[in-house]
C-alpha cells in the first residue's frame, strides 16, 4: 500500500507571531509543554516578563521535580551578544539552575559559548534551542523546536564526583597534618 506523504515547508516565524514579546512569549507560556518535551525538563509555575533587577526575563519557571528555577530567553532572528548577557544576568539574578535560550538560529560562536558554560559550571545547565515555523502541505502552522546545545549531565556528575573526592582528600591531608604536627 503506497502512502501519500506531505511536504514540510518552513515559513517565516514573524508570519505566525508578529511580535516576539507580545505574541510568541505568551504563546510559549501557554504551550510550555512543547519546549519541555524538547529539552526533557518539565517546567511549571510559569511567569512572563518577570522583573530581574531593572530588567525583564521573558519567562521564569520552576523545574517540576526539584523546584529549581528555569529561565527562558527568546529572540527572533539569530542569537546575539546582547541576549547572551541577558541570560547570564537573569540566571544570576534568580539563581537559575536551568537556562534556555531560544532563537531562530543559534550562531556558532554562541553555541560554543553555551557548550563552554556547560563544561565549566557544575550547578547550572544551559540549553540552546532553535525554533522554526512549519506547515505540511496547506496545514496550519506548527512550531518545531530543535535542541542545538544541551548539558552533558553525565559529564557534570563525573566532574562533581571528582571534585568531591579532591575535597575529601584535602580534609584528610589537613587532619593528618595537624595530627603529625
Amino acid at each position: 500500500m503506497k502512502k501519500s506523504l506531505g511536504k514540510i515547508k518552513k515559513i517565516d516565524l514573524r508570519g505566525v507571531f508578529p511580535g516576539e514579546s507580545s505574541d510568541f512569549t505568551p504563546w510559549l507560556k501557554s504551550n510550555i509543554d512543547q519546549l519541555s518535551e524538547t529539552i526533557g525538563i518539565e517546567i511549571i509555575d510559569i511567569k512572563r516578563e518577570e522583573r530581574v533587577g531593572d530588567f525583564n526575563c521573558d519567562i521564569i519557571g520552576t523545574e517540576a521535580n526539584s523546584e529549581d528555577k528555569v529561565i527562558i530567553e527568546n529572540q527572533f532572528n539569530q542569537t546575539n551578544h546582547d541576549h547572551l548577557g541577558k541570560i547570564i544576568t537573569y540566571a544570576s539574578g534568580v539563581g537559575a539552575k536551568y537556562v534556555v535560550w531560544i532563537s531562530e538560529k543559534i550562531r556558532e560562536e554562541h553555541q560554543k559559548a553555551l557548550e563552554w558554560l556547560n563544561e565549566n559550571t557544575n550547578d547550572v545547565s544551559f540549553f540552546g534551542v532553535e525554533v522554526s515555523a512549519i506547515t505540511i502541505d496547506e496545514s496550519n502552522p506548527a512550531l518545531n523546536f530543535k535542541s542545538v546545545v544541551e548539558p552533558n549531565m553525565w559529564g557534570k556528575e563525573v566532574k562533581k564526583a571528582t571534585e568531591q573526592i579532591d575535597e575529601r582528600h584535602q580534609k584528610y591531608l589537613q587532619f593528618f597534618t595537624r595530627l603529625v604536627s
